[in-house]
């Protein structure tokens, strides 16, 4: 059998193929959809997902080649086994060439018609498994730790290895920097849809029209710019898990969709008016106050409702002192290796400066702090002078007796500990990533 079962399109002009095909594949488990016509293929694809396709090379007066190319556009992750009674070696290269996966002459064998499915199921797991490598691999993140000596942390990592074996709605709640995205990726690496996609998606950093066509993508032409088709996130981790970011900032118009998405597995793209049917685990987190947004009439209740199935809590890194040397010391390991550096740990007095710290960016700024200290670093060890983010004050409040420009450096400093990218930080500043430039330069970020 197959590495797991998948959703199967037969193509076929004679009723007795598409038959005896589907029955060899339900006996394997997988899930089978019948057509006999080019026409009704492509109604069933822009429907629904699949991971691959039987495709006869003659239907009726069309031909099953020129199916190909459309049927990769709507669905490019798709697996086509061409099947003929006129099998060539001709035909056979230009299926390949076309975009085919697999050439199948009839009449086959059931022992045929298995190998053939389990190599398109393989390469789609190999696929699957590149692209969770690739999502790994951004920002060369080191492996998540999620020991704590923290009662708050432990129940909500233990409190998230029960949820991931569901398909039940996820929100993780907690400061930026806190870890929420870390959390939400081991949620799917635990669960049953591991080998299917990961995708992030950040609520914030689209406009609307932008975030509603990432998400449930669109068709060409569907609006000025759109050259070519999206197939949106919803589409892109099929079978995988969905993970929101910043939920609470999502626009109102989009909500309804979303909601609808939830409850009923449903949606459409852009520009198009075809329902399509999507199996997707969705984990969405947030910093926001939601039960305030949902006062103001900011954000749908019914959409908290159906998002806050389960709710995890991460506690800032103010409140689990006693694990902020423990997670200081990894990123410098981390960072020591990424450097050539061998590097042993913290003075005395510099693990004394990261508990006396006030993290306002939590593991965020910590990891950044330690990032600098490790590159900054000329002996074994890291002492107080290279953990600015550690000895430095707490934060200087409007009318303290301090000038404007150091108060001006603090909260830039502050600020950029707290954003993800120069850009976001710029964007919470108000001013462009021109003059953050200078300002760096000018305080010695």
């Amino acid at each position: 059998m197959a590495n797991r079962p998948l959703r199967v399109l037969i193509v076929d002009d004679e009723a007795n193929v598409r038959k005896t095909l589907a029955l060899c594949l339900e006996a394997e488990g997988h899930s089978v959809a019948l057509v006999g016509s080019a026409r009704d293929a492509m109604v069933e694809v822009a429907r629904r997902s699949f991971d691959a396709a039987f495709l006869d090379i003659r239907l009726g007066a069309s031909s099953g080649l020129d199916l190909i190319p459309p049927l990769l556009a709507e669905s490019p992750w798709l697996k086509i086994i061409v099947i003929t009674a006129y099998a060539s070696f001709e035909t056979a290269v230009e299926a390949i060439r076309k975009g085919a996966s697999d050439y199948l002459p009839k009449p086959f064998t059931p022992a045929q018609v298995k190998l053939a499915l389990d190599k398109a199921s393989e390469l789609r797991s190999l696929e699957h498994r590149l692209e969770s490598l690739r999502d790994a691999l951004k920002g060369s993140e080191q492996e998540a730790d999620f020991g704590s000596a923290c009662p708050a942390v432990s129940r909500a990592y233990g409190l998230a290895r029960e949820v991931a074996a569901t398909d039940a709605a996820v929100l993780i709640r907690g400061e930026s920097g806190t870890g929420k995205t870390v959390l939400a990726r081991a949620i799917h690496a635990w669960s049953q849809r591991a080998s299917r996609p990961f995708r992030t998606i950040s609520c914030p950093s689209l406009t609307p029209d932008l975030l509603e066509s990432e998400l449930f993508g669109h068709s060409r032409g569907a609006f000025t710019g759109a050259v070519k088709e999206n197939p949106g996130r919803v589409a892109a981790c099929e079978g995988g898990t969905l993970f929101l970011d910043e939920i609470g900032d999502m626009p109102l118009a989009i909500q309804p969709k979303l909601l609808r998405l939830l409850q009923e597995k449903e949606y459409e793209r852009l520009g198009e008016t075809a329902t399509r049917h999507a199996d997707v685990r969705v984990i969405a987190a947030t910093g926001a106050d939601v039960e305030l947004a949902i006062k103001e009439k900011r954000f749908r209740e019914d959409l908290y409702f159906r998002l806050n199935v389960i709710q995890i809590e991460l506690p800032p890194l103010r409140e689990r002192r006693d694990d902020i040397v423990t997670l200081a010391e990894r990123y410098l390991a981390f960072f020591g290796r990424a450097n050539h550096k061998m590097l042993k740990g913290f003075t005395s007095e510099g693990e004394e400066a990261l508990r006396r710290g006030t993290w306002q960016g939590n593991l965020r700024e910590l990891r950044n702090v330690i990032e600098r200290a490790a590159i900054l670093c000329k002996s074994e060890r890291v002492g107080p002078e290279l953990l600015p983010g550690a000895s430095s004050p707490p934060v200087a409040a409007i009318g303290d007796m301090i000038s404007l420009q150091a108060l001006e450096e603090l909260h830039i400093r502050r600020v950029m500990a707290s954003c993800r990218s120069l850009q976001e930080a710029a964007e919470v500043l108000g001013i462009d990533q021109a003059t953050l430039w200078r300002k760096r330069k000018q305080f010695g970020i």
